[in-house]
């Protein structure tokens, strides 16, 4: 089972996003524009939130340097 980590690789601000997307193998801009309609509708606040507490409790990527 796959585990969830903040992507190295893809990512625009955290890498929240592109784990997920790495996690559920789905492509992460589909997640990042859900996100931004989510943002819209809820009126920024509650998303931003989350977002912010993602990116704290996510660990990051582990990498592997040759």
């Amino acid at each position: 089972m796959k585990k969830l980590y903040l992507s190295q690789t893809d990512k625009k601000i955290a890498g929240i996003f592109g784990g997920l997307g790495e996690r559920y193998e789905v492509d992460s801009t589909v997640l990042r524009v859900i996100a931004i309609l989510l943002t819209i509708i809820a009126h920024i606040f509650p998303v931003v939130i989350v977002y912010l507490i993602a990116w704290i409790v996510i660990p990051k990527e582990k990498t592997i340097h040759f």
